[in-house]
């Protein structure tokens, strides 16, 4: 009998107006849209809540985000429908506010790019953590990075923790920057000084790597706030560099099963990990204008 797709839970549905005050232009980095009216991927690995535009935008109004980077979610495949339909709204209501990492087989072509590329996609996702995620090769990778650079993108990885270090030479090999969702699911346990996190730490340093400090609930002990054993993980990126980090809520959360954070703890959280608002501008602002040229 075949393994049935477990239904994951929905987001708060009541997000709370956060105690930190995002400053203007802020940026949420790492955002999906599940809209039932577009049909799901039969290879998916779970079924997604409704997550519809009109519900994300209601978040970001309470938190006080005012643009988005949405990232192709592998229950959709590499049909990028969904989430460009939304980036076309959001665009077409207030100019260059969204942007999207979409996700492609190997053999997309020359001219699809550039079509993506002027509705304001600005990478390519791989997802190898979730099914249906991954639509290429690794080895596939070079050759997809050479196409993607003239285009000024780059490629965003989703994968397990314990599967970074053996990924590190292909990342390091690749012809464009790269992206890593979710502190590259270090385990918030194992602290700063595990092989992992250490690892990650010298490939921020060296410039060509960029981290989200997203999905706090996906790498820390207790999976909801305050996420104190998330802090140092954020302190010593940003020690490492600053320049190289952006930070996303994850809505809504998806592949979640027992309990979701609400959006505004999130913000709260951040604020935790960073008091500086030069810092703060820098993570919501100027890192994501910048990466994904809004």
């Amino acid at each position: 009998m075949a393994n049935k797709i477990r239904d994951c839970i929905a987001p708060d549905r009541n997000p709370r107006r956060p105690n930190l005050k995002l400053p203007v232009g802020s940026v949420d980095t790492h955002v999906h849209v599940f809209d039932f009216k577009y049909p799901f991927s039969p290879a998916r690995g779970y079924n997604p809540p409704e997550a519809t535009l009109s519900q994300l935008s209601h978040m970001h109004d309470v938190i006080g985000v005012d643009r988005v980077v949405f990232t192709q979610p592998s229950v959709y495949g590499t049909d990028n429908t969904a989430m460009m339909d939304s980036v076309a709204v959001l665009n077409e209501a207030n100019k260059d506010c969204a942007r999207a990492i979409i996700s492609c087989s190997p053999d997309i072509t020359d001219s699809e790019l550039e079509e993506f590329n002027l509705a304001g996609v600005q990478g390519l996702r791989f997802n190898m953590d979730n099914a249906g995620g991954m639509s290429v090769t690794l080895d596939d990778l070079p050759r997809l990075a050479d196409r993607i650079r003239p285009l000024g993108w780059h490629m965003e990885f989703l994968f397990a923790g314990e599967e970074f270090i053996d990924l590190l030479p292909i990342f390091k090999s690749l012809s464009t920057p790269i992206s890593i969702a979710h502190f590259a699911y270090q385990n918030a346990v194992a602290g700063v000084e595990a092989p992992g996190f250490q690892a990650l730490l010298t490939l921020v340093r060296e410039g060509n790597t960029w981290i989200k400090i997203s999905g706090a609930n996906r790498v820390s002990a207790t999976g909801m706030p305050p996420f104190d054993d998330v802090k140092p993980l954020a302190e010593a990126l940003i020690e490492a560099n600053s320049s190289c980090l952006v930070w996303g809520t994850d809505w809504p959360h998806p592949n979640i099963f027992d309990e979701n954070p609400n959006d505004g703890d999130l913000v709260d959280a951040l604020g935790d990990w960073v008091s500086d608002k030069k810092i703060l501008q820098k993570l919501l602002v100027d890192n994501p204008a910048h990466f994904y040229k809004f």
